[in-house]
């Protein structure tokens, strides 16, 4: 808790900091870059130059500011391990968090100029170490639960064994450790990193990816859309590489997997609602559950442009056959699709309607897909009744989900 002192400080200038949370954390992050520049290994550079994440951080730290003096504070524990998963994922370690916060806190005062009295810079140092010491603390315990020693890299060699081209857009690799050693097990929803040098000396990038096979099976296996740049911006760093440069064979760094999120959530009957490439948590759900709970009720809900364009739709025959309790209901915006042989799914042009998705009333959801899908669907699951808490989904990139409860 922050102490009462800097919570009447704190309070009182956070409309300031709100105001100008963006031209804070950009000019943090110029700052940052310019006196530690290898930092930019472990930033999504498109972020960066889209503006998403000055936003995102701008937003975390304010709203953070605003729990801590909050009287009636909603829980910030699922945040917390939302942000501690993905930064647990790039290998974060506590000195960075010194580095950030020094920063940081500079860029206050250069932004905010004289307003920014020793108090103030105080009451705001604080804030910022609450919320740094909680991060640490559960990313330890995360890279403790992940066997890796205090200090050790997340960063493991992994062998491709297999490419395949789902679609025009899609590619998945098939990966086993490089060292001969143990697989390990993950939890469907889980995501690992995947770290690769550019060509050009560009350096590292890092992005995470959703694991889409079986637990406890002899490798692991994601599926990766490339990104085509429009309306200016370019392509997709890392998904470019991937798609033009890795073949079988060659080497991925790859690090344990993190993410807070189930996709199998309970024991009851579960909705996997999925678009585009966010199919692939709710794949690998549905390969556990083939070998773990065959008998459980499942709705498999996804949305895609098209059939074609519609990834590791070839394995749903097999899981069909093996699930004789999942029921299958896709939107193809491009219109209906030819019926998929094996699968006895329900297709429906254009995009999904909410209020004509499959729902059983104790059902657990595992929602995925780009964030205003995801808004849509999830505002429509409220509505009908569905609890919050049964509702799960997993963001990738700097933005969140709207709180709509009702």
């Amino acid at each position: 808790m922050l102490t009462q002192s800097s919570a009447a400080v704190v309070s009182a200038t956070l409309p300031a900091v709100r105001a100008h949370g963006e031209a804070i954390t950009r000019r943090f992050y110029q700052r940052m870059f310019a006196a530690h520049p290898e930092l930019l290994n472990l930033f999504n550079r498109g972020n960066q130059a889209s503006g998403a994440q000055q936003a995102a951080l701008a937003a975390a730290v304010v709203a953070y500011a605003g729990h801590l003096t909050d009287p009636d504070p909603a829980t910030w524990g699922p945040v917390l391990d939302r942000i501690a998963h993905k930064h647990a994922s790039l290998g974060i370690t506590p000195g960075q968090y010194t580095i950030v916060g020094r920063h940081l806190l500079a860029a206050v005062g250069e932004v905010l100029g004289d307003a920014v009295t020793a108090p103030v810079a105080a009451a705001w140092d604080e804030v910022y170490w609450l919320l740094a010491c909680e991060l640490v603390a559960r990313e330890a315990r995360l890279y403790a639960a992940a066997g890796l020693p205090e200090g050790a890299s997340v960063w493991r060699p992994w062998r491709v064994t297999d490419r395949r081209q789902e679609t025009c857009d899609v590619v998945s690799f098939t990966l086993t450790p490089d060292d001969g050693g143990e697989v390990p097990r993950f939890v469907p929803g889980q995501y690992t990193s995947v770290a690769v040098d550019l060509d050009g000396g560009r350096g590292q990038q890092i992005r995470q990816y959703s694991l889409a096979g079986r637990p406890g099976a002899d490798h692991w296996r994601i599926a990766v859309k490339r990104i085509r740049g429009t309306g200016g911006a370019p392509d997709g760093l890392v998904s470019t590489f991937l798609h033009e440069h890795v073949a079988v064979g060659d080497t991925l760094r790859l690090s344990p997997a993190f993410g807070e999120v189930s996709a199998v959530a309970g024991d009851g009957p579960l909705l996997l609602i999925s678009a585009g490439i966010g199919l692939t948590p709710a794949m690998s759900a549905l390969e556990h559950l083939a070998a773990t709970a065959p008998r459980r009720s499942v709705v498999l809900v996804h949305a895609d442009r098209a059939g074609t364009a519609h990834a590791l739709r070839g394995d749903l025959p097999r899981l069909h056959a093996a699930l004789p309790n999942l029921r299958t209901r896709l939107w193809y915006e491009e219109g209906d699709d030819a019926a998929l042989p094996g699968v006895p799914a329900e297709v429906t042009g254009g995009r999904v309607d909410p209020e004509l998705i499959p729902l059983s009333p104790d059902a657990h959801v595992h929602l995925c897909g780009p964030l205003p899908f995801m808004n849509i669907v999830r505002g429509g699951l409220l509505r009908r009744g569905v609890p919050v808490e049964r509702i799960a989904y997993e963001v990738f990139g700097p933005g969140m989900l709207r709180d709509e409860r009702s």
